[in-house]
């Protein structure tokens, strides 16, 4: 049987965006534990515009060739980690748009969260637990908070992520969590297109 695919979604698009070292350390940390496949998916490379679909794409076929690309991309994963930035007490406007571009592709899978900020993006990843249950996603409980006494340091070069045991446990725990059930839900998805299947 194949492992499992994770995708790791760079949640920031802008210049000189922090996004990068959390979304490569948490892509470290995964790889190394040999039960999964991962990958890094950057929004950089998925430039979709503001959401002008004449209906979501959970009642509609998407019009836009960067959405059907999109949703592509999202549907070749079993489960998901999404690094994300607090603005404003919520998460980025562009993670936001592009969990509104695909719905079916998100539907039955797994998600973790690495936040950071003033409060370790937790505003921002508690908005976005609702966003996933509402895509019929299942967010894990643990989540990786990045603080800014601890994001500083790292922004400044004077420490890297790598440095941080509470982290690295957080990550682990958070990842546990997600294969765990990332592993459940395509057990569940196979039983079920089986059963569709033999109904047919």
């Amino acid at each position: 049987m194949s492992k499992p695919k994770i995708g790791i979604i760079i949640g920031s698009t802008r210049e000189g965006r922090f996004a990068d070292k959390p979304a490569n350390w948490i892509y470290e940390i995964a790889k190394a534990r040999g039960d999964v496949e991962v990958e890094l998916i950057d929004l950089r490379d998925f430039p979709l515009p503001f959401f002008n679909e004449p209906a979501s794409p959970a009642w509609a076929p998407s019009q836009s060739e960067i959405a059907q690309k999109w949703q592509k991309k999202v549907a070749g994963f079993d489960g998901f980690v999404f690094t994300a930035a607090e603005y404003n007490h919520g998460p980025t406007a562009v993670l936001k748009n592009a969990i509104d571009y695909a719905y079916t592709e998100w539907n039955k899978k797994a998600v973790g969260f690495v936040g950071y900020g003033g409060v370790g993006g937790a505003r921002a990843v508690e908005q976005l637990r609702l966003v996933a249950i509402e895509t019929q996603m299942a967010p894990v409980r643990t989540g990786v908070h990045i603080v800014w006494a601890d994001m500083l340091p790292v922004m400044q070069g004077q420490k890297k992520l790598e440095e941080y045991d509470h982290l690295k446990a957080a990550a682990n725990d958070m990842l546990d969590q997600v294969v765990w059930w990332t592993k459940a839900l395509v057990a569940a998805r196979r039983s079920e297109a089986a059963e569709a299947a033999i109904a047919a």
